[in-house]
């Protein structure tokens, strides 16, 4: 066999054991690349993202975008050729898998979490956006979750309202562990609650509800330090003063919870906020107002302006990691609070940038 095809021939064989070896041997990382953006003052799949009955809205025109970030799930084996790859494309990042997915979670508590944390979010955001039009929401404690075997199973349910502990009036999530803890394992506490079924039907009717019962649960012990626990998560239940409704498949996690808020205030004020504009953004929201970081922050902001997004609202944490890499043609704009948020927007629809606060490189 002549040397030079000898050579070629144990090249390509060198080749080929290579890229097996990168299809077969996985590697502990995951990739994040940009996803869809939806407007939140449109619809996605046919429906309304956001739905507001009960209430005068007003007519919207441009954009406020919702964006999201596409990642390799917990339970997906990446190999070595796909990492390399991930690594050489322009819009991908490849993370160690432990960033993404802590703790070992696998794709369904994943998913469950994300799921959980996207409904919440939702909530914030109608209760943020309506505080910020002066619009009054009523809050309640409620049974958020049992703890399945614990003292309480059976006994109190999710979604009851929690009114007293031991005849003391509950205010706040946090008054219910301090008056629980005032006890001693094996000693009675005794919850006035509305239970959850009468809460959803008063609410359904748009009235409060008038029937409340008396629970008293016999507290157990907690393994850390032996204090006494009844086994339950206390939350917080608003009432809202109209019907609003958010819709939106396919998208978990908490970072959509600016935007929603903010397609709310748009619908629900005379003055169109956007002037046309195509505006995109990211941030958790709480019920507060206050604006929080996020994940994929360069993923999203490729995903947005991909979209035809002009401007980028920005969480003031994520914001020198925003700047270090802005696609051309996108203007971050540095947000802490829903208040920052909405006066952006109406400097935007005005066309009065030059004041608008904006992110720089740390």
């Amino acid at each position: 066999m002549p040397r030079r095809t000898a050579t070629m021939l144990a090249s390509s064989l060198v080749l080929f054991a290579l890229l097996c070896a990168g299809v077969f041997l996985k590697v502990p990382y995951s990739e994040m690349s940009p996803g869809p953006t939806v407007n939140t003052l449109g619809e996605s799949h046919g429906e309304p993202v956001l739905n507001i009955s009960g209430h005068k809205t007003y007519p919207t025109t441009g954009h406020l975008n919702m964006t999201t970030v596409r990642v390799t799930g917990a339970d997906y084996d990446m190999n070595l050729l796909e990492a390399v790859y991930g690594w050489v494309a322009g819009d991908n990042i490849v993370v160690p898998h432990e960033n993404l997915y802590p703790d070992g979670k696998t794709d369904k508590e994943s998913t469950q979490e994300n799921a959980e944390e996207f409904s919440q979010s939702q909530e914030s955001a109608k209760v943020a956006a309506l505080k910020q039009l002066g619009i009054p929401v009523s809050a309640r404690v409620i049974v958020a979750s049992v703890v399945k075997g614990s003292p309480s199973e059976g006994k109190l349910h999710a979604g009851d309202v929690v009114k007293a502990v031991d005849g003391s009036p509950v205010t706040a999530p946090g008054d219910v562990a301090k008056l629980v803890t005032k006890h001693k394992p094996g000693e009675p506490v005794e919850f006035t609650i509305v239970p959850a079924a009468d809460a959803a039907e008063a609410e359904k009717a748009n009235r409060e509800p008038t029937t409340t019962a008396k629970v008293t649960v016999t507290a157990g012990k907690a393994p850390d330090d032996g204090h006494a626990i009844v086994g339950i998560k206390a939350g917080t239940d608003h009432t809202f003063p109209f019907p609003i409704d958010i819709k939106l498949a396919d998208v978990g996690g908490p970072s959509a919870g600016l935007m929603f808020a903010l397609g709310i205030v748009d619908k629900l004020t005379p003055e169109d906020l956007t002037g046309g504009r195509f505006i995109a953004g990211t941030g958790t929201i709480d019920d507060t107002g206050k604006v929080g970081p996020i994940g994929g922050i360069q993923m999203k902001t490729i995903g947005a302006r991909q979209a035809g997004a002009e401007y980028f609202l920005t969480p003031a944490e994520n914001c020198a990691a925003a700047a270090a890499q802005v696609p051309d043609g996108l203007t971050l704009v540095k947000v802490s609070t829903i208040d920052d948020a909405t006066k952006a927007l109406q400097k935007i629809g005005k066309g009065d940038t030059a004041g608008l606060p904006s992110c720089t490189k740390s």
